[in-house]
């Protein structure tokens, strides 16, 4: 974004604004900082005193900044404040496994300060073309000046989170192989290592590449989404190259896992069940990977599966020879007829035989439903109605191993 200098009057204007901004009145200051910790930042920020004091200091620093840069230079554009207390708010937000969507809260500033911006323009001039003027130009410097703060502090954000990753990667690493094998290690000195709390509810999940080399922005970019979405607290720890494994204290949701993933093929997901304190830490997580080695073990081409819906597909399966034979026996000529059959016969199983229910869920009319459950029984070595349970599970196996 780039602009015109303004005329000799409007840059004049624009200096005696900033030095009455310069020393705003305290409700000006509480009305920012209240807008700027409320909505859905305060998800993120939580009760953390020392956050939220950051975040009331940077408020001031930025006003501060934009208006000494205005009485110096007026009218041009200014450089992103990447002071004290910026820098402090990167560094707090990557301790504390916070991204850089908190800084949309600056946003919300934005419009606080463009508000009492513009009262403060109304009282320096009656001129309409000078108003018009004064106003366009400084709310053009303002949104620029918070654009290229939020830039230089997600670019100070990266920076620390590799520097911190180098760092703790290894040691959160080990402490994780200590709790999932029941080492005994303190859980105040395991939470403070981690930086993860290990109470409370856990839920565990794998995220692993099949790609070589993996892509390692890919991994970021799904975590980031996961956290934002979810648990900006979330533990994440760097298993291998390729592999990620996260617990979080609140089960992510599949809409938002969906859309995190949708950008990214290259990353597939598996999810544990969710457990409570250090036992569901541990449990979680090994569901997970017992997720993980089902759809390996079956070249799934599913990319995100949780536990509670393959749990039977995971203990069918675990003998993938045995596997094939049962699919055999049971479904016969089914298991080689169209997906659209086999699919009618599932979905009609899991919607516990109800037929409209069933047409509903495949956006198909019941008759047409009906046809393929025809069809679905005559190829079947047992009429359906007398093999319902064994019938779902091989179709559910089928449906995983991505032969639907």
């Amino acid at each position: 974004m780039s602009w015109k200098l303004p005329s000799p009057r409007v840059r004049e204007l624009i200096r005696q604004g900033a030095r009455q901004a310069l020393d705003p009145p305290e409700g000006w200051l509480r009305e920012l900082d209240e807008a700027t910790l409320a909505g859905p930042h305060r998800d993120q920020i939580g009760d953390d005193p020392v956050l939220i004091a950051s975040v009331r200091r940077a408020n001031r620093s930025n006003l501060r900044f934009w208006a000494l840069a205005n009485i110096d230079q007026p009218g041009e554009r200014v450089s992103p404040n990447l002071d004290e207390e910026p820098v402090s708010i990167a560094r707090d937000l990557v301790q504390r496994g916070l991204n850089q969507t908190t800084l949309d809260a600056y946003r919300v500033g934005q419009a606080i300060a463009i508000r009492r911006w513009t009262g403060i323009c109304l009282s320096l001039t009656a001129d309409t073309d000078e108003l018009r003027e004064l106003l366009d130009l400084s709310c053009q410097s303002i949104a620029a000046f918070i654009d290229d703060t939020i830039a230089g502090i997600t670019e100070l954000i990266a920076k620390q989170r590799d520097e911190l990753a180098q760092a703790t990667h290894a040691q959160r690493r080990e402490t994780v192989s200590l709790l999932l094998h029941g080492a005994p290690i303190p859980a105040v000195r395991a939470e403070q290592r981690l930086g993860y709390r290990l109470t409370g509810h856990h839920t565990a999940l794998i995220l692993w590449s099949e790609e070589a080399p993996a892509d390692p922005a890919a991994f970021t970019r799904v975590c980031d989404r996961i956290t934002s979405a979810a648990d900006p607290r979330a533990l994440t720890v760097l298993a291998g190259d390729a592999t990620r494994w996260m617990w979080l204290h609140t089960p992510p949701e599949a809409p938002a896992l969906h859309q995190a993933l949708a950008a990214e093929p290259s990353v597939r997901v598996a999810i544990g069940t969710t457990g409570k304190d250090l036992a569901g830490f541990r449990r979680s997580h090994l569901d997970a990977l017992t997720v993980q080695r089902m759809l390996a073990r079956l070249a799934s081409p599913q990319q995100l599966a949780t536990h509670d819906e393959v749990e039977l597909v995971a203990l069918a399966t675990s003998d993938v020879a045995a596997a094939d034979g049962f699919i055999r026996r049971v479904l016969g000529d089914l298991a080689q007829a169209h997906p659209e059959i086999r699919d009618a016969a599932r979905v009609f199983i899991a919607a516990q035989c109800n037929a409209s229910h069933a047409a509903q869920r495949l956006y198909i009319h019941r008759n047409t439903l009906l046809r393929r459950l025809a069809l679905a029984d005559r190829l079947l070595p047992r009429p359906l109605s007398q093999d319902v349970v064994n019938v779902g599970a091989a179709l559910e196996v089928l449906r995983w191993r991505g032969t639907t």
